[in-house]
């Protein structure tokens, strides 16, 4: 579920904090690239595990109204319909996820209370009480309520933000991946509960990142020198920092990672500037990118292999 332009975000990221240090050990900031992913998925899942625990605390507020001295009708008899949803049941039945959140340790019992106000709030919102009024609910209501709670509470709740940068600081920047995942995975749901990797392919885009973290660092002279050849008009110290770093990471694309196309990396690197870096990077990233492409191709020296990608 994490597309290659997080993946290389994650990369920049690593390799300006890499640029950052004298004496940088090179092996270790590699490490740190794969423990921030790692982190984003234990985030993804705990936000899984969070819905499982709210499941549970509307069967322990049933069980508290059915056995107060003085029980109303509505609480002998409740409106079962939320913790029915056949998504809520599926994922809090789900075995993966039950595997996975124990192997890590995930746990909200510390935060009950926390969770406890958390569905309280939701109980209280106008989307619960017309969910919980539609009679015959199928796997499509069930779903979009579902998604309706993240985007409508959980992503834009201040609580629940504070509790998990308390978790863990990164997950203030993480936790926009982290819900988008969980609403794509929940967008998936076809009456089954299946728990989706954040990666759709493990073992290339960890060697994509890896290969990009690298050989940006191996080949950052030869980098710089392509640069300063096409930028000889340009004063050095005026070009941003963050502009020659995400020029050397598509240099390092386009001639060192062959199944990806040169257009892809050219396109890709222009959007992430507009996002990190200057308003006018795009076009300058554009201008000197596009004339150093036309001198390694007029050189052979980019290489392209798979299905459709020699002319790219």
């Amino acid at each position: 579920m994490l597309n290659r332009r997080f993946l290389r975000i994650k990369v920049m990221q690593a390799l300006y904090s890499y640029f950052q240090h004298e004496k940088a050990d090179k092996v270790h900031f590699e490490k740190e690239l794969f423990k921030s992913l790692d982190k984003i998925n234990e985030l993804y899942l705990s936000i899984l595990s969070l819905f499982e625990s709210m499941h549970h605390v509307a069967l322990v507020i049933i069980d508290e109204n059915k056995n107060k001295r003085l029980p109303t009708e509505q609480d002998l008899h409740p409106n079962l319909s939320f913790i029915n949803n056949s998504l809520l049941k599926s994922l809090s039945e789900n075995n993966d996820l039950k595997a996975q959140v124990e192997k890590r340790k995930i746990s909200w019992q510390n935060d009950f209370d926390i969770v406890r106000r958390l569905y309280n709030e939701i109980k209280a919102s106008e989307l619960f009480k017309e969910y919980m009024s539609v009679p015959n609910r199928g796997v499509k209501e069930d779903r979009d309520f579902m998604i309706s709670i993240v985007t409508d509470f959980l992503s834009e709740n201040d609580v629940l933000a504070s509790l998990l940068e308390e978790k863990n600081i990164h997950w203030a920047d993480d936790s926009f991946v982290a819900f988008n995942s969980v609403i794509r995975n929940f967008e998936a749901f076809d009456g089954e509960f299946k728990l989706m990797a954040l990666l759709k392919d493990e073992k290339d885009d960890m060697e994509f990142m890896s290969t990009l973290f690298t050989k940006t660092i191996l080949y950052r002279q030869e980098f710089q020198e392509l640069i300063g050849k096409h930028t000889q008009n340009w004063e050095v110290e005026r070009i941003a920092n963050m502009d020659i770093l995400l020029m050397e990471m598509a240099l390092t694309e386009i001639m060192y990672i062959p199944n990806v196309p040169v257009k892809a990396s050219l396109n890709e690197y222009i959007d992430i500037s507009k996002e990190y870096s200057t308003p006018n990077s795009k076009t300058f990233l554009n201008g000197v990118l596009d004339k150093i492409i036309a001198e390694l191709k007029q050189e052979n020296k980019i290489v392209k292999s798979g299905r459709g990608l020699k002319d790219n």
